[in-house]
């Protein structure tokens, strides 16, 4: 009985299981590597795709989304007058995210922004990468990789289309922010564009880590757009990077609290930080699933 257990975990070792490559590893260094093409996208930002695109933005999507959560948008007024191409950056707590921005959009700016998507995750099977391209005009970005992959993006910008990124770089998985990354602001400092920040509260409660669909109940998810920023002259993107991130935490503190408190506590160099508290996992994790605050209809005068 044993050689034959041992003959049968000899050959599952030995056997290609999923996607495990059929070089050994000590040849791996002297394979030929192998060619990864790219699934192509442009498609999806011509005309036809742009128009089908709204379609299911505004046909489909929006009001699905809204049939889940409980969504309030505040601050486009922000957009108006704003030239573009502009780059969106926003905190990234789940796969809502994209959906509540591109949903949220006003048309002049839905018809032409383009999401960056981790081309490991959206771009690994033909289905994903068609629905990823056409519902939110996606570009694949290569995590982990530096530079790689910032071309598309800067050909992007220079053909007039404004982008949503994502500076953390993935998803949270605690439901607090993560250190932003510098590739956003470097593409603002180079192409001498503005960065809209975006503050989006609820998204992990109500669609975290792990999870395929929202949860029931209709949580409450909002999201605050600010006013853009530009870089100065001689700015670094260390700088900059720095800038974007105290917009996303000022959004979210005006959201816990009012406008004129959050104002009040940013000239005072009081925000609260996003990173959460520290200790254990378990503690980071119970505090960023605290359930945000139900609001009631919104009132022209308040009393």
């Amino acid at each position: 009985m044993a050689s034959v257990r041992d003959e049968l975990k000899t050959m599952a070792e030995g056997f290609r299981w999923g996607r495990r490559p059929l070089v050994p590893r000590s040849a791996e260094p002297f394979a030929r590597e192998k060619e990864d093409p790219v699934f192509p996208t442009a498609w999806a930002r011509t005309e036809g795709g742009t128009a089908a695109r709204q379609a299911l933005l505004q046909g489909v999507m929006g009001p699905l989304l809204r049939s889940q959560v409980s969504l309030r948008v505040y601050g486009r007024e922000h957009l108006g007058g704003v030239p573009g191409p502009v780059i969106f950056f926003s905190n990234h707590s789940s796969h809502l995210d994209a959906t509540i921005i591109m949903t949220s959009l006003p048309n002049r700016w839905q018809a032409s922004t383009a999401v960056g998507a981790a081309r490991d995750y959206f771009f690994d099977v033909w289905w994903r990468q068609a629905f990823t391209a056409l519902v939110y005009g996606a570009f694949p970005i290569d995590r982990g990789k530096g530079r790689a992959g910032v071309t598309l993006a800067q050909e992007l910008i220079e053909d007039g289309w404004s982008l949503v990124v994502f500076p953390e770089g993935t998803r949270s998985t605690d439901g607090h922010v993560q250190r932003f990354r510098h590739g956003a602001a470097r593409l603002c400092i180079e192409a001498g564009i503005g960065a809209v920040p975006i503050g989006i509260r609820g998204a992990f409660q109500a669609m975290p880590k792990g999870r395929n669909w929202p949860k029931p109940g209709k949580l409450p998810v909002r999201v605050r757009y600010g006013a853009p920023l530009y870089p100065e002259e001689g700015e670094t993107h260390q700088s900059f990077s720095l800038r974007m991130t105290q917009a996303v935490m000022e959004l979210h503190d005006e959201d816990r609290t009012t406008w004129f408190e959050s104002l009040q506590r940013a000239e005072r160099g009081e925000t609260p930080t996003l990173t959460g508290p520290t200790g254990p996992e378990w503690l980071r994790r119970w505090e960023g699933t605290r359930p945000i605050e139900r609001r009631g209809p919104e009132r022209t005068w308040k009393t």
